[in-house]
C-alpha cells in the first residue's frame, strides 16, 4: 500500500485518486457547501464576499470555479485574480493582458533565435521552450 503525506495538512494517508487525506476532503467539501449556499441567496457576492462570509480562502473558491463546481455564469460578479498580475478575471488562467504579452515574448524570442547564430539547429545548444514551437 503507498501512502504519502497530505499536501493540505501534512498527515500520512494511503494515496488516493484525489491525493489528499480522507478529513482534508471532507474539510474541501464542507468548504464547497457553504460557498454554494452562500451564492444562492447572494447572487451577486463577488468572490471577497463570498470568501468573508464562508472563511474559505480565495485560492479554494478560485479552484471550485476551475472545477467547474461554481459557475460564473450564475454569478455575474464572480472573479477571481489572474495568476500573472491578480487582475479579476472570469475564465482562463491570464487575462488578456498577460496573454498578450507572453504571446509578444515569445514571438521575441522565437525571432532572437532566428537571427542569431544556428547553434540550436546543429545541436549545440540546449533545449529549450522554443524549440518546441518550430
Amino acid at each position: 500500500m503507498n501512502i504519502g503525506n497530505c499536501p493540505r495538512c501534512g498527515k500520512l494517508y494511503a494515496l488516493n485518486l484525489k491525493e489528499m487525506c480522507g478529513n482534508c476532503l471532507k474539510d474541501i467539501e464542507r468548504e464547497y457547501e457553504r460557498c454554494v449556499e452562500f451564492l444562492r441567496e447572494q447572487k451577486g457576492a463577488t468572490i471577497n464576499e463570498v470568501s468573508e462570509a464562508t472563511e474559505v480562502s480565495i485560492r479554494q473558491i478560485t479552484r471550485f470555479i476551475k472545477e467547474g463546481r461554481i459557475s460564473v455564469a450564475d454569478a455575474p460578479n464572480m472573479t477571481y485574480p489572474c495568476e500573472v498580475c491578480g487582475t479579476l478575471i472570469r475564465e482562463s488562467n491570464m487575462c488578456d493582458s498577460c496573454r498578450a504579452r507572453l504571446t509578444k515574448e515569445l514571438r521575441q524570442a522565437v525571432s532572437d533565435d532566428k537571427s542569431g547564430s544556428d547553434d540550436y539547429r546543429r545541436g549545440n545548444g540546449a533545449y529549450s521552450a522554443i524549440d518546441k514551437l518550430r
